[in-house]
């Protein structure tokens, strides 16, 4: 239910026109609505927002300022603006525009939503209107709407589907926004750490440029209580610093452990390798084949040797023949 009252003057007009083009020519549509009203130089057309239907239909909401001859200025009520809209040379112009519907957006007074809630629509069971009423997430703010046919379903439908992309483009423009600011939040950061080491550096280079002043400021007194007390402290911490059981020590056996983590941190990171099965029997049978080439080629190397000696015989013994007969 809508929260207006009829003093606020919001009167809703449905264009049959894109939001776009509603948008483009909103200083044109002013001026025509305003010769809609008569061009009374007294009143001013205001837009209070526009917003997209189904069907590229758009809704819009406008107001009237009216100002009288002393200076000052009313919105004219919403109820008289909507009857002057729906007289009969009105509401032609308005066509013409582009205009399909026109409504008020004032509250209901609770009598009218008590004769709204008692009454059934027609065409509705008692039955499924109580139901309605009953079920009613929040009874000061809605109230049960009938939907009849095909036609109201499906404009239903697509009301639901048009808000629902419009939560969506909410949705992805925040998201957006978070993008931004988390990185602007991670620059701010790293700034605020450099400014840190920065200021860190400053203060080391201020506290020399203060010891060297000071000793410059004292050179030639003697030391004073006060600076005996101070050096007492130093040598005291100092020594505790410097304990076997101490600081020191500690850091010591904290160095030793992190040289041990990383020896045993190296030898349980030596790479090892891993043959799928089916590589593995590829290769052996790879190095198979090769093992039955090189023994084939052993034994004709063998026979190759052996033919050779007996060539070798052979000659010899035809040498020694040839001899004695010269002989």
């Amino acid at each position: 239910m809508p929260n207006n009252k009829d003093e606020d003057g919001l009167v809703v007009l449905v264009f049959n026109k894109k939001e776009t083009d509603i948008r483009s020519q909103q200083q044109q549509l002013v001026e025509s609505l305003h010769k809609v009203l008569g061009g009374n130089q007294t009143l001013t057309v205001n837009v209070e927002g526009i917003k997209t239907l189904p069907d590229d239909q758009t809704e819009v909401v406008i107001y009237v300022v009216e100002r009288s001859p002393n200076g000052t200025s009313r919105r004219v009520p919403a109820t008289t603006l909507y009857a002057h809209f729906e007289q009969t040379n009105i509401k032609t112009q308005l066509q013409q525009l582009g205009v399909t519907l026109s409504m008020t957006r004032t509250e209901l007074s609770p009598a009218q939503i008590k004769q709204l809630l008692q009454n059934p629509p027609a065409g509705v069971d008692p039955i499924i209107w109580e139901q309605a009423k009953v079920d009613n997430p929040d009874s000061e703010k809605l109230i049960p709407v009938p939907m009849v046919g095909f036609k109201e379903l499906l404009r239903r439908l697509k009301v639901q589907d048009q808000m629902t992309k419009q939560h969506q483009t909410r949705l992805d423009i925040i998201s957006e926004d978070i993008g931004e600011l988390q990185k602007n939040q991670t620059t701010t950061m790293a700034k605020i750490a450099q400014y840190k080491r920065k200021l860190m550096d400053l203060s080391h280079r201020t506290l020399q440029v203060l010891i060297k002043q000071e000793i410059q400021r004292k050179s030639g007194y003697a030391i004073q209580a006060d600076e005996e007390q101070l050096r007492v402290q130093l040598d005291t911490i100092q020594c505790e610093l410097n304990a076997p059981t101490q600081f020191k020590g500690r850091l010591n056996e904290l160095m030793s452990q992190i040289r041990m983590q990383n020896h045993f941190g190296a030898v349980k990171s030596e790479e090892r390798y891993y043959i799928d099965a089916d590589l593995l029997r590829e290769i052996k049978q790879h190095l198979k084949q090769q093992q039955e080439g090189l023994s084939h080629l052993i034994s004709i190397i063998k026979d190759d040797l052996e033919d050779i000696k007996l060539v070798e015989h052979g000659l010899n013994e035809t040498i020694h023949i040839r001899g004695g007969v010269f002989s």
